[in-house]
């Protein structure tokens, strides 16, 4: 039955079913993609999407130009170069004396070494370097001067009478002859006439004994401390000194061209004795032009010496010393200290020579404001003359860079001893980009 009635039946006599009402299915609300972002990453895009339309917006309206157009702030620049430096290496074996003392340094650069206990000991004529000194510091000469007359005394003529028989190194003189002082000082120097200083000491301060103060008192002014002078001859054992005080006394000595111009020379002329000869046989030999020789039984051989060295095309002087050689008579002693300063002249120059220093190589940098950073470089190596584990004061001197850089520009140098060397950038900084230059704090 169907509402009270019969059901239908389709034509093939069979009850049909009703179908039942169909109804439009609606689409389900697909979730945003928005949605499905969580809030925190959704904040987090937001911002990097508006922080820079934000900050556009800020600068507009002239702003961004004006951050732009900004000067720039200035580059910082570094450097690592040390004050003193070493020239790499060791310094060989030096052939010093096996016997006695003996002191080496280059003018102007530096003492090389020494060897031997450095206590006084006899010094002979080479006491004759102070006499000179002095003479020439309180009667000074310039260029081809021969200075005041000085008048032979009887008085020297007896001096000189009484060193003969004594074996002394002397000179003939004359009473009332004159001699200047250029001539007395070639007489004291080359043959090393003993007669010729004790003239000169009185003739200078008036006695032997005012001018032993005067020598001493100069010799204490130079730090002399382990020299003390007896006679102004150096024949006197008690006349005692070191190897590194003569030094210093040459030193101070060798300024004086007049001195350094007389000690150099071979042979010369003078009145009574006529010529007379340089006792120093190595003179011209290994560059050497002084300074003076000095032999006695006590004090044995000795020579206090200065020798040119041209090394790089520079010119040095090396000063040095060699005391107390053995030997029986003074031929043989000064035979024995040649022998031993040709061997350490030789030696000198096999190790001064021309160094590097400091490499061209990286040195510093140059470091913007903006984070961009280029090495500094020495132009070219920095070459010093001298010798290993000599200690070089170097002074760097750098100019204040601008903002930015360009490659091989100088922004300072490096000098040691009369050597120097730019230093400059290895290339060039970048450029500051746009977001860092709208973005910096004011």
């Amino acid at each position: 039955m169907y509402g009270g009635q019969a059901a239908p039946t389709s034509p093939a006599g069979r009850a049909s079913v009703p179908v039942p009402q169909q109804f439009p299915v609606q689409p389900q609300p697909q979730p945003s993609v928005a949605t499905t972002i969580k809030p925190k990453k959704r904040k987090r895009l937001l911002l990097a999407v508006l922080l820079p339309v934000v900050l556009l917006i800020a600068l507009s309206g002239g702003g961004v130009a004006a951050q732009l157009h900004r000067a720039l702030p200035a580059a910082t620049l570094t450097t690592e170069i040390a004050a003193t430096m070493k020239i790499p290496g060791k310094l060989p074996s030096i052939p010093w004396p096996s016997k006695g003392s003996a002191e080496l340094l280059i003018e102007g650069m530096g003492r090389i070494g020494g060897s031997g206990d450095n206590d006084p000991e006899p010094i002979g004529s080479v006491a004759k370097v102070m006499t000179a000194y002095l003479i020439l510091k309180n009667h000074p000469l310039s260029g081809a001067e021969e200075g005041p007359s000085i008048t032979v005394t009887s008085a020297d003529v007896a001096d000189y009478n009484a060193r003969i028989p004594l074996g002394q190194s002397l000179v003939p003189i004359a009473a009332g002859e004159k001699m200047t002082e250029r001539d007395a000082l070639e007489a004291l120097m080359l043959p090393s006439a003993n007669n010729v200083a004790h003239m000169l000491g009185v003739w200078d301060a008036g006695s032997q004994d005012e001018f032993l103060t005067k020598m001493n008192d100069a010799a204490a002014e130079l730090g002399m401390t382990g020299t003390h002078y007896t006679d102004p001859s150096g024949y006197l054992p008690t006349t005692i000194s070191t190897a590194a005080d003569q030094v210093a006394l040459a030193r101070a000595a060798l300024k004086d061209e007049v001195f350094a111009e007389i000690v150099a020379l071979p042979s010369a002329t003078i009145p009574v004795a006529g010529k007379i000869k340089n006792y120093n046989d190595l003179l011209g030999e290994l560059g050497v032009f002084g300074i003076k020789t000095g032999s006695t039984g006590e004090a044995g051989g000795n020579l206090l010496f200065a020798a040119k060295l041209t090394v790089g095309g520079k010119s040095l002087t090396v000063v040095g010393a060699v005391f107390n050689q053995p030997g029986a008579h003074t031929p043989e002693q000064l035979a024995n200290v040649n022998t031993v300063v040709r061997k350490l002249l030789k030696s000198v120059r096999s190790f001064v020579k021309e160094y590097t220093l400091l490499a061209d190589k990286a040195v510093g940098q140059v470091k913007t404001a903006w984070g961009s950073t280029v090495t500094v470089s020495p132009a070219a190596a920095l070459k010093v003359v001298g010798w290993p584990g000599l200690a070089i004061p170097v002074k760097t001197t750098t100019t204040k860079p601008a903002s930015e850089v360009t490659a091989g520009q100088v922004v300072g140098a490096v000098q040691a001893s009369d050597v120097r060397v730019d230093l400059s950038t290895d290339a060039a900084t970048a450029e500051p980009t746009f977001w860092w230059k709208v973005s910096r704090r004011p």
